[in-house]
């Protein structure tokens, strides 16, 4: 640590002008294009060595002359903190890909800002306290007895822990969602979720982009995937507001026993009102995707990780072994199961679910010793921050024990941010940490795994995704 910060105290006096500011630094790239077709091809290993090469703040251009954007990305801790805690009002989700992702997926929690933020936040929030949250338990155990039926008939005994967990996640979401309504809801989001996401990174990283509405094949692929996925939601939020008592999931039909869906039908205050039928389905796109997409890859690679490196994968199992027993695991379990909870917490350190977020400065700003000017795009990486030799030394090895509490309270707050920070942090943070380590217990639990593929590529899209498969050879633990 002590290295790092010499090193970045030399490239600071370096860069520093006659008023103490520091200029920042610039990626190289081609005089015609910039980084463009490096952060096309790789944007997380382009950022990776933008911080090798420049340190902590680095400027980072794109696209021809004329149409040039550019990038000022924050690597470290500090100025991560900065940019979405401390200083979060300045730094807005304005950007192109924002925008997109408005354009395909409604103005829900992810992209609204203002007041239509604070207002979906004051309704939404009540649903996702500590109480609400642990109830949706039954329903991850549910779908993991499901996974764990299927893999009885694996061929060969090999299973793609990245598609696998895909399906787990996506219709345990669809299941705490719309209660009942979960295969046709999962088909539909598998099928169209890929494309749509596809499409709004692609338009997002363009320079130039051609009308929605131009009958293009890459346009009609995306209307057609938007238009389905619409149907299927509106459908369900329709039939939930002419019968709520479809949504009951228990028993006694109180409100406990409600899907998210009717829940977020009925939320309403006397400031705030209610939502409507596009407000309601814009909330639904976002926990959909959210709510799959990011538990899924922390999933697989908490699975993959250690199939990788058994010594880890024995002892978390001894440890779910002790605790469980035979019993299907509960909310109240997630505190009993610590070194598995650390197993979960590196797997998402080194393969973070949102591993670059986006955001434009409103007013100029000091981030990190260094000025980032008024109407700056900027990138804050976690793909890039968890691997900062400063505070994870070997930051490619896989080790549980760097999430031991007193390791934990040695580090900065925003050395590890999967879910963000700030007032802007994801609302689903403790939904995500109760499926994934109820879900990891009854999986490691009934089966010891064995990596196939030593190495699973990755691309950043909205969230991260998996580009080649993340295979394991599975047996019956003993």
């Amino acid at each position: 640590m002590a290295a790092a910060r010499a090193v970045r105290a030399a490239r600071t006096a370096a860069g520093a002008g006659t008023d103490g500011r520091t200029e920042i630094p610039r990626l190289e790239g081609s005089p015609l294009l910039g980084s463009l077709a490096d952060l096309t091809s790789d944007a997380l290993g382009t950022y990776l060595r933008a911080q090798r090469l420049h340190g902590d703040v680095v400027r980072i251009t794109a696209g021809p002359p004329g149409l040039r954007a550019e990038l000022h990305c924050v690597f470290s801790p500090e100025g991560a903190q900065q940019v979405l805690a401390s200083q979060a009002a300045n730094f807005r989700k304005d950007n192109a890909i924002y925008q997109e992702i408005r354009d395909a997926l409604g103005n829900g929690l992810l992209t609204s800002q203002d007041e239509d933020y604070q207002r979906q936040r004051r309704l939404v929030q009540p649903l996702f306290t500590k109480r609400r949250v642990d109830g949706y338990a039954d329903a991850v155990a549910t779908e993991t007895a499901a996974t764990l039926a299927a893999w009885e008939a694996a061929p060969g005994g090999v299973v793609d822990v990245a598609d696998e967990m895909m399906t787990l996640a996506l219709r345990a979401v669809a299941r705490i969602l719309f209660g009942t309504d979960v295969d046709a809801t999962a088909e539909v989001v598998d099928r169209s979720f890929p494309v749509i996401t596809a499409y709004v990174m692609r338009r997002g990283y363009s320079p130039v982009n051609i009308p929605r509405d131009w009958p293009t094949p890459g346009n009609r692929r995306a209307a057609a995937a938007m238009d389905e996925l619409y149907a299927v939601c509106d459908g369900i939020i329709a039939e939930r507001r002419r019968n709520p008592e479809a949504g009951a999931v228990g028993e006694t039909g109180e409100q406990e026993d409600q899907d998210l869906l009717s829940l977020l039908a009925a939320a309403t205050s006397a400031d705030d009102a209610e939502f409507d039928a596009t407000e309601l389905r814009d909330q639904v796109l976002v926990f959909l995707l959210a709510g799959h997409e990011t538990t899924a890859t922390s999933l697989a690679f908490s699975l993959h990780l250690p199939a990788r490196h058994p010594g880890f994968q024995d002892r978390a199992r001894a440890e779910i072994t002790a605790v469980l027993g035979d019993r299907t695991p509960v909310a109240a379990d997630l505190d009993r199961l610590p070194y598995l909870t650390q197993v979960l917490k590196e797997a998402m350190r080194l393969y973070p679910a949102a591993p670059a977020i986006g955001r434009r400065s409103v007013a100029a700003a000091e981030v990190d010793g260094h000025t980032i000017p008024a109407g700056a795009d900027v990138i804050v990486a976690p793909w890039v921050t968890h691997r900062h030799p400063g505070h994870w030394p070997d930051p490619e090895r896989f080790d549980p024990d760097r999430f031991t509490p007193e390791a934990e309270a040695a580090r900065p707050r925003y050395a590890w941010l999967p879910f963000g920070g700030g007032p802007r942090a994801c609302i689903g943070q403790h939904f995500s940490m109760l499926e994934s380590v109820i879900a990891l217990a009854m999986l490691l639990r009934a089966y010891e795994f064995e990596a196939v593929d030593t190495e699973v590529p990755v691309t950043a899209g909205i969230t991260l995704r998996a580009t080649g498969p993340a295979r394991v050879r599975i047996r019956p633990a003993s």
